[in-house]
């Protein structure tokens, strides 16, 4: 199977230890290339010499709505000065990740609204996809997007939410993102409204080294499970897992102009 993760943070200090060794693991299995995430500025520089050091590797840079207290206005000015230094660069792929979160209830809506907002702006304005974090806010990130309507649309990462809100995301253009949540069995009603949608409607990821698949249970995530996570997603949608990956697949390459 041909795969690529389009959500990983592999910058992350988890895996010091062993990138190299993960990166020719997840190739050997695979997974041809990974999209890692900025969240906040001061792994900008990280993500980006990742990116710079594997050509399977492409960078993403965005101010992550969990990380509200640690973002300045300033930040959003140095965004915008790596957005313009790196245009044009194939490495850079996307804005991202960013979007809204009303799950923690200590993160203010206003703030976050504003600072969605302003990366919604950016990625219209350098015509990028936009890689979005929406956790329990699906009416108000849909509602902006029909506002800001972005030519590049995106991906909605780890998507959980109904089959409505999916059909509103993929009316926008919007690929949905799906990794390991839907592997548990006790996920039922994402499972369902997996099982509704359409193959080119879907991009495969992990997020890793968060939300370890239903075969890993407390494990760090990894690249690596992108395989038995593809295969998982496949028996839960009624397709092949080659199907499922070779649609994936193209749906990614499609959206980041590979």
């Amino acid at each position: 199977m041909r795969l690529i993760d389009t959500h990983t943070h592999l910058d992350f200090p988890d895996f010091d230890g062993d990138r190299p060794q993960l990166l020719a693991s997840a190739a050997a299995r695979g997974v041809e290339r990974m999209v890692v995430l900025g969240v906040y500025q001061d792994n900008f520089q990280r993500v980006w010499d990742l990116a710079c050091s594997d050509e399977r590797i492409f960078a993403a840079l965005g101010l992550h709505p969990v990380y509200l207290d640690q973002h300045r206005p300033e930040h959003l000015a140095t965004l915008r000065d790596w957005l313009q230094r790196l245009r044009g660069d194939r490495r850079l792929c996307a804005v991202g990740e960013f979007g809204l979160d009303y799950y923690l209830p200590a993160l203010d809506p206003q703030r976050q609204q504003a600072l969605f907002e302003a990366q919604l702006q950016l990625a219209c304005d350098f015509a990028l996809p936009a890689l979005l974090h929406v956790r329990r806010s699906h009416a108000q990130v849909i509602a902006t997007l029909k506002r800001y309507k972005p030519a590049r649309a995106g991906v909605i990462h780890a998507f959980a939410g109904s089959y409505e809100e999916a059909r509103e995301y993929m009316k926008l253009g919007f690929r949905l993102g799906l990794g390991g949540a839907a592997t548990w069995p006790q996920a039922l009603r994402l499972r369902k409204t997996l099982a509704r949608l359409p193959l080119e409607a879907v991009v495969l990821e992990t997020d890793a080294p968060d939300m370890a698949p239903s075969m890993y249970p407390g494990m760090r995530n990894s690249p690596e499970h992108l395989p038995e996570i593809a295969e998982a997603l496949a028996q839960v949608m009624g397709v092949e897992a080659g199907e499922l990956a070779e649609a994936s697949s193209r749906n990614a390459d499609e959206l980041f102009g590979w």
